[in-house]
């Protein structure tokens, strides 16, 4: 087992692990955390990550068993300890990995008296055993013992369905989850006014809790991307009215293209709350119904000052803001 002191960043948002353990070949654990974070964010992570842990990674299994000499699930074969159902629930368990896309087929062929585990199974290259010594069967006379299985990879959780026992095919109910378990958790410092996120993580051993973490990662951004790439175009509503879409860049990027391109700056489309200003600020000019930038520049520098809680340095820290980010100073009156 690993243990590091946990040290809270102040300036960089970082994360690191702070714990973790190999309790089996098919139990490893890990605790991360991700600090500094403001109010509110840890629990928006935390949520986001537990759900992508859980439901966006994908695992290798064993979907299908195929035998012609077995005449239903629920039989039993002379000679073999187990039932075939419980053969297949075994053969559930069996813990793979593998960069597959798709599925291949792998088997089983040995002959007894002897105890058939996962080290009997023949596999393709792409794919690897976890655990050798998971048992499968206990084969008490001499006699073959031959079937083949499908491999799958995927992800979620897939129940078999009875309409699918047909020609010796039997399926398997696949877990494709190499994350058994995520918990999140939450520590408050500095009058509980900044977060430390903490992330557990249980795998089944195809993957490290580190490895799961940078993979739900990947998926969840991905998830976001088109939200990224959505082109600046009219959509219709009812009633014939026409908004256009969101800017998809930060307000700095927005001003610097449009610049560029000698085209007019939409202000109505840039929104405050993609600027550097603290919350406080932020939320007295929400409070004062401006809200795009085009609202900044209808308020005069005195307009700003009858703002409630509103002093001096505010109207210079938003003039700095307007100057150093997008070139353009506050004016002395209003804008029309």
């Amino acid at each position: 087992m690993v243990r590091e002191k946990v040290r809270v960043a102040t300036r960089t948002l970082q994360w690191k692990c702070v714990e973790s353990r190999i309790d089996s070949k098919r139990f490893y654990y890990g605790r991360f955390i991700l600090s500094p974070l403001m109010k509110g964010q840890a629990e928006t992570i935390g949520i986001a990550m537990r759900r992508a842990l859980l439901g966006e990674i994908e695992g290798t299994c064993i979907t299908r068993a195929k035998s012609e000499k077995i005449p239903h699930e629920y039989s039993t074969i002379i000679g073999i300890q187990e039932s075939v159902h419980e053969i297949l629930m075994n053969l559930k368990e069996i813990v793979l990995r593998s960069n597959l896309y798709g599925t291949c087929n792998a088997s089983i062929c040995v002959k007894g008296p002897r105890y058939v585990t996962a080290q009997d199974i023949v596999l393709p290259p792409s794919v690897e055993i976890i655990d050798n010594t998971q048992y499968i069967a206990s084969l008490t006379e001499p006699i073959d013992f031959c079937i083949g299985l499908q491999i799958e990879r995927n992800r979620g959780y897939r129940i078999k369905t009875s309409n699918n026992f047909q020609n010796g095919n039997y399926p398997i109910d696949a877990i494709f989850m190499p994350v058994r378990n995520a918990n999140h958790s939450i520590h408050y410092y500095g009058n509980e006014k900044q977060e430390i996120l903490f992330l557990e993580i249980w795998t089944n051993g195809s993957l490290t809790p580190e490895e799961a973490l940078h993979e739900a990662s990947r998926n969840l951004i991905d998830l976001f991307i088109p939200f990224l790439h959505v082109e600046e175009e009219n959509l219709p509503f009812e009633g014939n009215q026409h908004i256009s879409t969101l800017p998809i860049f930060t307000l700095h990027d927005r001003l610097t293209k449009l610049r560029k391109n000698k085209e007019k700056i939409e202000l109505k489309s840039l929104f405050i709350d993609q600027s550097e200003l603290c919350p406080r600020i932020y939320n007295c000019l929400k409070s004062s119904n401006i809200h795009t930038l085009l609202d900044f520049l209808k308020k005069s520098r005195e307009d700003l000052m009858k703002i409630e809680h509103f002093c001096i340095e505010d109207v210079k820290q938003i003039r700095s803001i307007l100057e150093k980010r997008f070139e353009i100073d506050l004016p002395k009156t209003k804008i029309h």
